[in-house]
């Protein structure tokens, strides 16, 4: 089933947070190395899904 949406009643108040690829590194507690690879791939900014979704990091073992 089909709707038609008129252009003038959607909402264009859409909250994406974008991150800075240095302060979420930071944050996160990422290596420099990983922040270069973040910063290779996406430049210096990012949304936060993105940057959550492509980070890796080492497991911490205790």
């Amino acid at each position: 089933m089909t709707e038609r949406v008129e252009a003038e009643k959607l909402s264009n108040h859409t909250a994406t947070k974008v991150w800075s690829v240095h302060e979420f590194c930071r944050r996160h507690r990422l290596c420099d190395e990983e922040e270069r690879r973040l910063t290779l791939l996406f430049g210096a900014f990012a949304t936060s899904r993105e940057l959550l979704h492509n980070a890796k990091r080492a497991p911490k073992w205790r």
